[in-house]
């Protein structure tokens, strides 16, 4: 099993920042790519970015130039640069790791990201 923490969500106004981070916990051997997720209010949760254990990168369209994934190695935490935030990108940002064994996914929490226009 793998166990995900997020943090770094808040309140920031637009063409702010804010950095994410997903804590991994549990068989994190087991782990092929961690990614970022959001969802809007009364929208379907939606791909933002993720990285793959080879650090490869892919992102969504409307956050290319702006956010960035990246992986400490050392403590196995992904982060989520957000800059130039705007209000559509208001949501609850979830991290979801895929690994090799069952339940060969994991979801996080959840982390409540707001920008204000």
């Amino acid at each position: 099993q793998v166990q995900l923490v997020e943090s770094g969500g808040g309140l920031v106004q637009a063409g702010g920042s804010l950095r994410l981070s997903c804590a991994p916990a549990g068989s994190i051997g087991s782990i092929v790519r961690v990614g970022w997720y959001r969802e809007a209010p009364g929208k379907q949760r939606e791909f933002v970015a993720y990285v793959t254990r080879g650090n490869n990168t892919i992102y969504e369209d409307s956050v290319k130039g702006r956010f960035a994934i990246s992986r400490d190695n050392a403590n196995n935490t992904v982060f989520l640069q957000m800059n130039n935030l705007t209000p559509e990108d208001t949501a609850i940002y979830y991290c979801k790791a895929n690994m090799m064994i069952r339940p060969y996914e994991s979801w996080g929490q959840g982390t409540q990201v707001t920008v204000s226009s």
